[in-house]
């Protein structure tokens, strides 16, 4: 990235910080507007729902899990089905 590009992508950031979540001001909620999103999780579950998840060291697993904790918690993330046992796995890429 070039410095110019640079200094306009901090310039637009900083123009439009509230519309981004910290530490210190974590997720929070739009008014006035909704969405829904309906899963059919019924079975049997269709083939690419039921791929064996790809194995990842135990160092892996534990940021992993941790992340999946804290978007859990900020209300991002909730598991499928209401906390019910769903044999349903997704990829997921740790950076």
């Amino acid at each position: 990235m070039s410095p110019r590009m640079r200094q306009e992508l901090i310039n637009v950031l900083y123009t439009y910080k509230n519309a981004f979540a910290s530490d210190n001001e974590p997720l929070g909620t739009i008014k006035g507007n909704e969405g829904a999103i309906t899963l059919n999780i019924d079975r049997p579950y269709p083939p690419v729902l039921r791929r064996p998840a790809y194995k990842a060291s135990p160092r892996a697993r534990e940021t992993l899990e941790k992340h999946i904790q804290e978007l859990i918690q900020l209300g991002v993330l909730r598991k499928v089905g209401h906390n019910e046992e769903v044999e349903v796995t997704k990829p997921v890429i740790i950076a």
